[in-house]
């Protein structure tokens, strides 16, 4: 497997989560140390401590994707390795974070990291446990599942947008997505979901049994690669 990486934006966004985690843990402690010394200020202080709070939301979710080891990148490679040459998998140089293209076709990959259970029930999407950790990192949006399938259509649109821009008006193949769930310790129930669920580690056998069903044209999916390989 052929693997592309923009390794200058992965170092630059490691730097600014890193950065901005040290940033808001000074803003917050000026906060505390002026709502303790100096009450007068009390506007300051919660001005700090809101500045810190923001701050550390915003170092949490670049550290999230770029700074914590593994990443997601390194979680895909590994959960792909010992895919032949004809697949390339691209992180964060298209359109889209993750995109593998090869003999299964055009997919993009869509990995999730949480703990404790995901369903798919009613056409919503929910997580149920983790413990406290992942309680709060829900409620303050760093870790949420969010609506995966409005994630997946935009990350498919982008693509789709970006052949037919290089291509104009020739056909262009079909785009799918898969949610990747890439904690061990995750369980789900996700029979009737309208996308591709699994655990990272059914990921290559699941490409694999994609490959055999020929929905891409070895010619397609060079002239996709094409696109984006150096």
């Amino acid at each position: 497997m052929v693997i592309i990486k923009n390794e200058k934006l992965i170092k630059r966004n490691s730097k600014i989560g890193l950065y901005t985690n040290f940033g808001a843990l000074a803003v917050l402690g000026i906060g505390m140390y002026i709502s303790f010394t100096r009450p007068e200020y009390f506007v300051w202080a919660m001005a700090a401590l809101l500045g810190g709070f923001t701050l550390t939301q915003i170092g949490m979710y670049f550290g999230n994707r770029w700074g914590r080891s593994p990443r997601p990148d390194e979680r895909l490679d590994t959960g792909l390795k010992g895919l032949p040459k004809e697949f390339h998998l691209y992180h964060w140089t298209t359109p889209v974070s993750h995109l593998l293209v090869g003999p299964s076709g055009i997919w993009v990959l869509l990995p999730y990291n949480q703990r404790g259970s995901i369903t798919y029930q009613k056409n919503r999407w929910k997580i149920i446990g983790g413990g406290f950790l992942q309680g709060y990192m829900r409620i303050f949006g760093q870790e949420g599942l969010g609506r995966p399938d409005l994630e997946a259509e935009s990350q498919i649109n982008a693509i789709r947008k970006a052949l037919t821009k290089k291509w104009g008006d020739s056909e262009i193949p079909e785009i799918k997505a898969a949610l990747v769930f890439t904690n061990p310790s995750l369980s789900f129930d996700v029979k009737d979901a309208p996308l591709s669920a699994l655990p990272l580690k059914k990921l290559k056998d699941f490409t694999r049994q994609s490959a055999k069903k020929k929905p891409i044209t070895t010619q397609m999916v060079e002239k996709v690669q094409a696109v984006w390989s150096k």
